[in-house]
């Protein structure tokens, strides 16, 4: 059983001790995921929609540097602080998956690491093999 690390540009992993994303033989399963801008500053402030689909990017890419793609996602999760941002965190959500379909779930937290966050994601793909 094979492990592989995936970084990314987040300013916590080293100092939380985590990892963008981890695989294991065919499985990728990518942490909680924040709208974190290039420069470590939130993304979006205030935009759910953005918010959304900047996490949505930051996971494409952690999938696709483990050597997966958007179409092996099986499930995701959605962490909400304000079900009112539901339609819109729909909305970015579906224009990834609305083809691929996976198995999801939103939940409606408390609050979230940084006041500056309305929303974060999670995702887990198995990589089809022979594609």
């Amino acid at each position: 059983m094979a492990r592989k690390n995936i970084s990314s540009a987040s300013p916590y992993e080293k100092t939380i001790g985590f990892s963008r994303a981890v695989c294991v033989d065919d499985r990728i399963l990518v942490s909680g995921t924040a709208p974190i801008a290039d420069d470590g500053s939130t993304a979006h402030p205030g935009d759910a929609y953005l918010q959304a689909k900047r996490c949505l990017e930051i996971i494409k890419a952690a999938i696709e540097k483990a050597g997966g793609h958007l179409t092996d996602v099986v499930r995701t999760r959605i962490y909400l602080i304000d079900a009112a941002l539901q339609d819109e965190v729909s909305r970015a959500h579906g224009e990834f998956f609305s083809d691929i379909r996976p198995a999801a779930t939103m939940v409606v937290v408390k609050g979230l690491a940084s006041d500056d966050w309305l929303v974060e994601l999670e995702a887990e793909a198995v990589v089809s093999y022979g594609r």
